[in-house]
């Protein structure tokens, strides 16, 4: 059993393993789902929230004396506050134009805040995995690819910017990114153990 499965961790990991389950899975929603206005702006919403939280559990299960998950909570807590943002903000630009064509200069503002959100889960991704090397149910496999998928996450944004990397040619990395932090979620929800699950 893992030290930061005491009795005072337990509700922050369980808090945790919701949160991150839901905002793995609300941001699938909001692209491929067809949701009526209400529920949409409400996962948009909710999504950065429900990151801060995801994360503050995943420091406290990887044990909260790690600086680089301390630090991990705070830059996700960060970007989960600028993806909601950007989520609003696209929303409202494109509920307030309607079937009219939205200004290239507006759409700026979106990509901007895009890119920000991009820069501070990247990071938040880096130390979460930096905090995961010596991690007993993680370890090297989980934290190297999450260095990975977090430094071509910022550097692909960061080189193509304005233009979000996929309209540049190249790669998209986010999928990448929600798929790592799902199995990290998976891996901690595993890893409570039977007798904590019920």
């Amino acid at each position: 059993m893992v030290s930061a499965e005491s009795a005072a961790a337990l509700p922050a990991i369980r808090a945790g393993i919701v949160a991150g389950l839901f905002t793995c899975l609300a941001y699938p929603l909001l692209v491929f789902a067809p949701l009526p206005r209400t529920i949409t702006v409400t996962l948009a919403a909710c999504i950065g929230p429900a990151l801060a939280v995801a994360s503050f559990g995943l420091a406290e299960f990887l044990g909260p004396a790690r600086i680089a998950a301390k630090l991990g909570v705070l830059l996700n807590a960060l970007a989960g506050a600028l993806f909601t943002a950007m989520l609003l903000v696209q929303l409202a630009v494109g509920y307030a134009a309607g079937k009219a064509a939205i200004p290239a200069e507006l759409r700026a503002v979106w990509l901007g805040l895009d890119v920000a959100w991009d820069a501070y889960i990247g990071l938040g991704t880096i130390c979460f995995a930096l905090a995961m090397f010596r991690h007993p149910r993680y370890g090297a496999l989980f934290a190297i690819a999450g260095l990975a998928i977090g430094g071509a996450l910022l550097a692909l944004n960061f080189y193509s910017f304005p233009a979000p990397p996929a309209n540049a040619g190249l790669v998209d990395v986010g999928p990448a990114v929600g798929l790592w932090y799902l199995a990290v979620t998976v891996q901690m929800w595993r890893s409570l153990g039977a007798r904590y699950r019920a």
